[in-house]
């Protein structure tokens, strides 16, 4: 290899996802669960994209289960109900009750 070629390549961004520094997007987000649950991010977790992946999919909260968990949300509803007005049509009532299907008929009607 040539001096130009190994400058260029110690420069060039690496791929090796294990060693990998962490994203700010990705340290944030581990704050805020932190800040949330009372727990320390470890420092060693922190110098590590695929460890503090694994230590947010450890600490995350869990989404809400229960009656109405599977319910559309008020955004996806008002979305919805837009779509149909322009179109003059109404949005089926078993689509109030599944946040899936309420996703798949604004899919078809956009």
């Amino acid at each position: 290899m040539s001096a130009i070629q190994q400058t260029a390549a110690a420069s060039a961004p690496y791929n090796d996802y294990h060693q990998a520094p962490v994203t700010e997007k990705q340290m944030a987000y581990a704050r805020q669960i932190a800040t949330r649950s009372g727990v320390v991010v470890p420092w060693e977790v922190q110098q590590n994209r695929y460890a503090l992946s694994r230590w947010i999919d450890t600490h995350k909260i869990a989404k809400p289960t229960g009656q109405f968990s599977n319910y559309p949300t008020s955004k996806q509803v008002g979305f919805a109900e837009r779509i149909a007005r322009m179109k003059r049509r109404e949005v089926p009532q078993e689509c109030f009750r599944d946040r899936e299907m309420m996703s798949k008929w604004i899919d078809a009607n956009l």
